[in-house]
């Protein structure tokens, strides 16, 4: 009981902190409750097999409150690319549909990798980040956008994220502020996060080496016990972000994607 009780307090912290991030990056969380989800999974008896799907199915569907919340905020200030996201509303979710029909069979450590992988190069573009380093001062046309929204909700169910890390190196690429593109992300995380837990539900069903309060590859008891801290903290995180400026903005979130690689790469070593 003591241990479920420490268990549930460190879900808890996640988060608070998870919240507060996908307000102030407009990443919807998944960033850093993934690594922390892989970490306490094993300690409520989850199979070692199932753990990474686990955590980026569980990851997804905390993020749906929190990316509402977030988002919410973020227009109450006035920030945000609505256009950009009523283009994307049939390419992210169908990019986010065909990865959840093939991420079943996908191993736990590819998982882990894409997630290392593409959160490192959107660290680097962060912290080493020049005027020079824009590939152009607009967006792109209807068919490059609508294909990097489809790509985007692709990667995104991979790595059990809102899609405001891929969101966030695109847009700053073509001219947008960072505070836009953290704006338009936390729109995005909603885009993506649904259609991508009735995935991750359909992958997992049935699966008989899932734990109890599983749904699918969505741990129910997790969920639950993230929510209502992530929630909220997340308009707090909105609302911080912007009070920064924007290298720092771009700084801050270049070294917390580091933190979050280095940490994965620890857990990677360690098992």
């Amino acid at each position: 009981m003591i241990d479920f009780l420490l268990l549930a307090s460190g879900l808890a912290v996640a988060g608070l902190l998870s919240g507060f991030l996908a307000g102030l990056f407009g990443i919807g969380g998944g960033a850093i409750l993934v690594p922390i989800l892989i970490s306490a999974f094993p300690l409520l008896g989850v199979d070692p097999a199932v753990v990474a799907h686990m955590a980026v199915g569980t990851s997804l569907a905390i993020i749906i409150p929190t990316a509402v919340r977030s988002y919410r905020t973020h227009s109450t200030a006035g920030k945000g690319n609505a256009e950009l996201l009523r283009r994307w509303m049939l390419w992210v979710p169908l990019g986010v549909i065909i990865a959840s029909l093939i991420v079943g069979s996908v191993s736990g450590d590819v998982l882990r990798v894409v997630f290392a992988m593409v959160a490192l190069v959107i660290a680097v573009k962060m912290l080493l980040n020049r005027d020079s380093w824009t590939l152009a001062a607009n967006l792109p046309g209807e068919r490059a956008t609508n294909g990097v929204g489809f790509g985007i909700g692709f990667l995104s169910t991979f790595m059990g994220i809102g899609g405001g890390n891929l969101n966030n190196l695109f847009m700053t690429s073509f001219g947008q502020s960072i505070h836009q593109a953290v704006a338009t992300s936390a729109g995005l995380g909603i885009l993506i996060a649904i259609p991508a837990t009735f995935g991750y539900i359909y992958a997992g069903w049935g699966l008989e080496t899932l734990p109890r309060w599983s749904l699918g590859y969505v741990h129910l008891l997790a969920a639950g016990l993230v929510i209502p801290f992530s929630m909220l903290t997340a308009p707090l995180g909105a609302r911080f972000a912007h009070q920064l400026s924007k290298r720092k903005l771009e700084i801050v979130f270049g070294i917390f994607l580091l933190v979050v690689i280095a940490r994965m790469a620890a857990d990677v070593i360690t098992n």
